[in-house]
C-alpha cells in the first residue's frame, strides 16, 4: 500500500534523505516503522540500513551487524529526526469527511491508525495516540485498551479458519488475553492509565488467541555497579555502554540511570 504524506512532510524527508545518504524509499520506511511505534520505537527491514533491526528512544538500538557501531549510530540519528518529525509536523494528511465510515472497519472516533493488517478473517488496527486495539474475527469487532504498551510489532501465524495475532511493545510479546476490552461503544473513552492486565472472558467464539499472556516483568534487584573501564580504552567503553543498554531494556536501569551512566561513559573516548 502507497503511503501519501503531506508536502511538508515529503520536503523533510528529501532531506534527510540527502543529509543521511540514503532513497526517499527508505527514509519513508522508517518513517512508518517509527511511527507504527508511537514515535519511541520501531521494528524496521531495511536493505540500506543492514536489514532487520529494532530502534527504542533512549539508546537501544539493535541491527544485523551487531557490532557495527557506526550503523548503529546512524539508524540511531535517522530515528530520532524521525521521532522529532511525527511530534512537529502534520505527516499523514487527514481523511476525508466520512472516509472511515465508508472504507474501514474500525469505529471511527478512533481517527487514523498507526499500522493495520490482518490474515484470513482476522485483522488489527492499531491506534497508539488513542491507546487502543480494535481487533476483528468472526464478523464481531473487539476494542481493547493497550495501557502503557508500545506496540511495535505484531506476529501473525496461520492456525484454523481465523489464525493467531500476537503483538510486541518494549514490555515483551502478548496477545489481546492481557488487555482491558472496552467494547466498540467505548472507542471515544478518553485515554487514561490502564489498571494491572486482565484475563477477560472471550465473548467472540471465533476469536480464540492461542498465546499464553505473558507475566509482567518482575522487579529485580539493583546489580553491583562494574568497575569503570580506563578513560580511552574504546573497547570496554562501548561494550559497557551495550551491558548499560540491555540493563535498561530489561527495565532494570531507568531512563535517567542509563542516561547519566552513557553520558559518563561517553565523556571517557
Amino acid at each position: 500500500m502507497q503511503a501519501t504524506v503531506t508536502p511538508a512532510a515529503e520536503n523533510a524527508i528529501a532531506d534527510i534523505a540527502n543529509r543521511h545518504g540514503l532513497s526517499r524509499e527508505a527514509v519513508l520506511a522508517m518513517l512508518l516503522a517509527v511511527n507504527a511505534g508511537g514515535g519511541t520505537m520501531a521494528q524496521f527491514a531495511i536493505p540500506e540500513l543492514g536489514g532487520s533491526g529494532q530502534w527504542m528512544q533512549g539508546g537501544m538500538t539493535m541491527v544485523g551487524d551487531m557490532f557495527n557501531y557506526t550503523l548503529k549510530a546512524r539508524v540511531d540519528s535517522l530515528c530520532g529526526e524521525l521521532s522529532q518529525l511525527l511530534a512537529s509536523t502534520t505527516v499523514f494528511p487527514a481523511a476525508a469527511p466520512g472516509a472511515f465510515a465508508s472504507a474501514n472497519w474500525w469505529p471511527a472516533d478512533l481517527g487514523v491508525p498507526s499500522s493495520t493488517g490482518g490474515q484470513n478473517d482476522a485483522r488489527y488496527a492499531i491506534f497508539p495516540g488513542a491507546r487502543r486495539l480494535a481487533v476483528q474475527a468472526g464478523g464481531a469487532t473487539r476494542i481493547f485498551d493497550t495501557g502503557d504498551h508500545q506496540i511495535g510489532g505484531v506476529q501473525q501465524q496461520q492456525g484454523g479458519s481465523t489464525g493467531t495475532v500476537s503483538f510486541t511493545s518494549q514490555f515483551g510479546t502478548f496477545d489481546v488475553s492481557s488487555l482491558r476490552e472496552l467494547g466498540a461503544q467505548h472507542a471515544a473513552e478518553a485515554s487514561a492509565p490502564a489498571p494491572a492486565p486482565q484475563h477477560l472472558a472471550d465473548p467472540a467464539p471465533h476469536f480464540a488467541p492461542h498465546f499464553a499472556p505473558q507475566s509482567p516483568p518482575q522487579p529485580q534487584p539493583q546489580p553491583p555497579e562494574p568497575a569503570p573501564p580506563a578513560p580511552g580504552d574504546h573497547g570496554a567503553i562501548i561494550a559497557a555502554i551495550e551491558s548499560l543498554a540491555g540493563l535498561h531494556q530489561r527495565g532494570v536501569l531507568t531512563d535517567e540511570e542509563f542516561a547519566a551512566k552513557k553520558t559518563e561513559l561517553l565523556g571517557r573516548l
